[in-house]
């Protein structure tokens, strides 16, 4: 992966996806909030952006190395540009921005050799993309510090907001495996970090339109900017 040290959605990106079949072991558009709610939690994390009651200030709008996360900062609202008071809504961002995200992560991660891009076709028709594990894959890294930070009760703030995310995709290695401590702890975390709590949020309204019979809009049409 040419030494590049994943980013969070990256990281993220490379818990949930099946490194053989290539297939997201959770739902995907749960996933695409997931990697929206990690590029906030990594630009946080680089004194980038803060948060004060669920809206996402940015603080330096300077251009971090990661070109990656130079766009995602850039897809925010600068220091006082915002039409409705102070940032933007955390939870309308990750709704908005969650596929798009998710779309420049994989292209990056399949540019630097860490995928592979396989093209399919459903019913002989419909192309559709999947994305194993490539030959310069940190796949196996990453499970590796995040199962060790897990058996260490998450003592980082990094760890703590990567497991909180993969709580809230509900990807289920987080969710339904290890023990009751460990699932309970990643639970909160997901309630606990506001990145994840924007992803968390974003779930629970799909879910809720599907026990419904509606359709949660992916322009977050029914969501409040303060919540």
């Amino acid at each position: 992966m040419n030494d590049a040290i994943p980013t969070l959605p990256e990281e993220l990106l490379l818990l949930a996806l099946d490194p053989v079949h290539g297939r997201p072991y959770c739902r995907g558009r749960f996933l695409e909030y997931g990697i929206a709610g990690a590029a906030l939690a990594e630009l946080e994390l680089q004194g980038r952006i803060s948060q004060a009651c669920g809206r996402v200030v940015v603080v330096n709008p300077l251009d971090p190395p990661d070109a990656l996360l130079a766009v995602f900062l850039r897809s925010l609202p600068p220091p006082g540009k915002s039409r409705f008071g102070s940032g933007v809504s955390a939870r309308r961002w990750v709704r908005q921005a969650g596929r798009q995200a998710e779309g420049l992560c994989l292209d990056a991660l399949v540019e630097r050799g860490a995928l592979r891009r396989e093209t399919r076709r459903f019913l002989g028709l419909f192309p559709y993309h999947r994305h194993p594990a490539g030959s310069a894959s940190p796949a196996e890294q990453v499970r590796r510090r995040f199962e060790a930070s897990r058996a260490a009760g998450y003592p980082d703030r990094r760890g703590r907001l990567l497991a909180g995310l993969a709580a809230a995709v509900e990807l289920p290695s987080v969710v339904k495996q290890g023990d009751r401590r460990t699932r309970g702890a990643a639970r909160s975390l997901a309630r606990e970090e506001w990145p994840s709590l924007a992803v968390h949020r974003n779930v629970r309204q799909d879910k809720a339109a599907r026990a419904g019979g509606g359709a949660g809009g992916d322009g977050g049409g029914g969501s409040r900017d303060g919540d």
